[in-house]
């Protein structure tokens, strides 16, 4: 922007015909410096804003996971209740994928899946899967060795695979030693919500895009070349002025 100003300020050594180009110079430059320079800053503005949620006392930020069967979820919540801002972890359905049903095989999961544990809160059969709600304390595990049992009794057939959903509920200072700890295991929040989140969302909506801020910052170089262009003008000018004022609170 010195440099915009300072060229702008050569303006009386040029002729007239050359001050759009001084301009466009003005904008070229100030689009150039925005894109490399100013925008990976503009960039971090999301995570600026989130510092001030994560550092508020009694902030908790909720983390929606989908876990693979093959995870010892027991394991998860000690590794997980024995770190630092842990609050809760709570395993709520589990989702088994089957084969393609018709409509006599539709309708007899959904007369049967319900019988097959108590536990099962609520469960919805779709064309080609089950999914169960799971009641307060009973853990995924235990409600896929009932449907395994139970299938395996019928069908003398193995599941081979589940989705589990669990929702963690976490100190948000902590929140990015969270997410390290999930990630170490592969594990990444489908979903998080909580005052970190709504900041970083609400910064996002309210940004402009890379071309948007882009051209902005060119169109400050142009008022800035302009600035330089007029200041030989402005400045006696202001001189001038306040030479008026004096004069006239002295009368």
């Amino acid at each position: 922007m010195v440099f915009v100003f300072s060229i702008g300020m050569l303006r009386r050594y040029m002729p007239k015909r050359e001050v759009l180009l001084v301009l466009a110079v003005a904008f070229f430059i100030g689009a150039i410096g925005g894109a490399f320079f100013l925008d990976p800053i503009y960039d971090e503005l999301p995570a600026v804003a989130s510092t001030v949620e994560k550092n508020m006392p009694y902030n908790e930020e909720t983390l929606y996971l989908d876990l693979s069967s093959s995870i010892d979820t027991n394991q998860l919540r000690e590794q997980l209740s024995s770190m630092e801002g842990f609050k809760s972890f709570d395993e709520t359905s589990i989702s088994i994928p089957m084969w393609s049903f018709n409509e006599k095989e539709h309708d007899y999961f959904e007369s049967i899946v319900g019988n097959i544990d108590s536990h099962y809160e609520q469960y919805n059969v779709t064309s080609n899967s089950i999914n169960i709600n799971l009641s307060q304390n009973y853990t995924a595990s235990q409600a896929l060795k009932s449907f395994s049992d139970w299938y395996k009794l019928v069908y003398d057939d193995t599941i081979s695979y589940a989705q589990i959903k669990a929702v963690l509920v976490v100190d948000s200072a902590k929140l990015d030693d969270f997410e390290q700890a999930l990630l170490s295991k592969g594990i990444v929040a489908s979903h998080i919500e909580g005052p970190i989140q709504d900041s970083v969302n609400t910064t996002n909506s309210s940004m402009l895009s890379n071309v948007e801020f882009t051209l902005v910052c060119g169109g400050i170089g142009v008022i800035v070349a302009i600035i330089g262009i007029y200041m030989d003008s402005v400045v006696p000018a202001y001189r001038r002025f306040k030479k008026f004022m004096n004069t006239k609170r002295k009368r």
